[in-house]
């Protein structure tokens, strides 16, 4: 998947205009490289368009532990989207993301994420808000 094809896909699945998708894109990015391993993050950067590895630049080898809220709490922070939109923008990161690497990558991603937050590559059982949890629409 290419550069141009990432973002638009994550533009429609998460209604985004083209900013707001590219900022909600590099925000997810950006965090979920603080919960990876520096060589996961390295692994996943390596299969995503150049555009976008920088994003999971990471200059420690250890990786943050925290939970759903707080991954989202800083996505919406990073991206400067409402909550409810930063959710479904991280979503739609995510998924995209589930398609743009091979399954053995997004298999090692998936183990190194918590169950809470990887409840967002499943949209039946994510969260739409982290403050009040409810199915997808």
């Amino acid at each position: 998947m290419n550069y141009a094809e990432f973002l638009e896909a994550v533009k429609e699945r998460a209604g985004l205009p083209p900013t707001e998708a590219a900022n909600i894109i590099r925000a997810t990015l950006t965090t979920l490289a603080e919960r990876l391993s520096g060589g996961e993050a390295r692994d996943l950067a390596a299969q995503l368009p150049e555009e976008y590895r920088g994003y999971l630049h990471k200059g420690v080898e250890f990786a943050e532990q925290f939970d759903l809220v707080e991954f989202l709490n800083e996505v919406q922070t990073r991206a400067g989207l409402d909550d409810r939109r930063a959710a479904e923008g991280a979503h739609a990161v995510l998924m995209t993301l589930r398609e743009a690497v091979s399954a053995d990558e997004f298999g090692d991603l998936e183990s190194e994420l918590s169950k809470d937050i990887r409840q967002l590559f499943h949209p039946a059982g994510g969260l739409c808000r982290w403050h009040e949890p409810t199915p997808w629409p």
